[in-house]
């Protein structure tokens, strides 16, 4: 049965005096090196973007190259994308790792997959937050806990497992409310893609086929949007389920609500969906999407550039962010999302 930490399980003491590199100031990397200093931890950053590069430094931190930071850091985390990992790692990591050395990924996805193999006289360990990257941080400045896996690939020096620990404490994971659980390291990576690809879709299509009838039935677009997901009920819903479990968290809802939602299930158990989501799997754990994703960072993410600008042309986003200006005229737009 997997190992749940908690507060008590991580010390930072296996941190004092060492010095932890980030590599990578973006979506999670950021969180990561100010959670880690507000921690009292000594955090070297190396970044590559000019404008993350000046708010490293705005932000109070000590930059350096990617080479020169493997060099002097005790503990290297490497926290760029993974399809750019790689090289970096060819290019600038591994000729500068020394004996005693500790790397830590926060995605499994390039040990799992065979893009990256470390020497065997470094510990390699995994903290792999389950949230968003700007939900790393919000949580730890308001003293909650996030989940998150927690992996040894190597353990050169009988102390990989109390490193692993020592940071997931100090970035917030193991807070009461939270806790870091320990998983195989290939499954990390294997679980990741799959929510991705398997339920992310579905939801997504479930979502916008729902909001297409509706508005083509006559309902509003502020009306619909806002029954759908833009009220907040879903969301409320699965913050309850994650405390509490789903079953639970339904049983909140009225009588009515509950007989529609269970009577109707049988509708919705169709077997192709089940077959859908075992050739996902299957394409995850045989690594034919981690060649796939490799082929298209290699072609300059075409087919991703081409699916994003079809979808940004469907007409249910604009009637959408209508909705979304009426019922929150106020708003400041989140400009935290990837790009090209």
């Amino acid at each position: 049965m997997p190992l749940v930490y908690h507060e008590e399980d991580g010390s930072l003491d296996y941190l004092n005096d060492k010095l932890v590199g980030v590599v990578g100031y973006g979506n999670l990397g950021r969180p990561m090196a100010l959670n880690l200093h507000d921690s009292g931890i000594s955090v070297l950053v190396s970044e590559s973007d000019a404008d993350r590069r000046r708010l490293a430094e705005e932000e109070g931190f000590t930059l350096a190259s990617t080479a020169d930071l493997v060099r002097q850091a005790d503990i290297v985390m490497l926290l760029v994308p993974d399809e750019v990992m790689p090289q970096l790692y060819l290019d600038q990591v591994s000729p500068n790792l020394e004996r005693g050395g500790t790397l830590v990924f926060a995605s499994s996805y390039n040990i799992a997959f065979g893009y990256i193999e470390a020497p065997p006289f470094v510990d390699v360990g995994l903290l792999a937050p389950r949230t968003l990257g700007v939900a790393v941080r919000e949580r730890y400045l308001a003293d909650r806990g996030f989940f998150s896996f927690v992996a040894v690939g190597q353990d050169a020096s009988g102390e990989a497992w109390n490193t692993v620990l020592a940071l997931a404490k100090a970035v917030g994971s193991l807070r009461m409310d939270a806790g870091a659980i320990e998983i195989a390291f290939e499954r990390e990576a294997e679980l990741d893609l799959f929510v991705q690809q398997a339920v992310l879709p579905m939801l997504h299509h479930v979502l916008v086929t729902a909001a297409e009838i509706l508005t083509e039935a006559g309902y509003p677009p502020e009306v619909a949007f806002t029954d759908l997901y833009l009220s907040g009920e879903l969301q409320d819903v699965l913050e309850r389920a994650s405390r509490e479990g789903l079953f639970p968290a339904l049983r909140l809802a009225s009588l009515t609500s509950q007989y529609g939602t269970f009577s109707r299930l049988e509708r919705f158990n169709d077997l192709k969906l089940n077959r859908l989501m075992e050739v996902t799997l299957d394409e995850i754990r045989s690594g034919a999407f981690a060649r796939e994703w490799a082929k298209e960072y290699g072609d300059g993410y075409h087919r991703l550039r081409k699916l994003l600008r079809a979808q940004s042309k469907l007409d249910l986003w604009q009637l959408e962010q209508q909705a979304i200006d009426m019922l929150n005229p106020t708003r400041d737009a989140d400009d935290s999302a990837f790009d090209l």
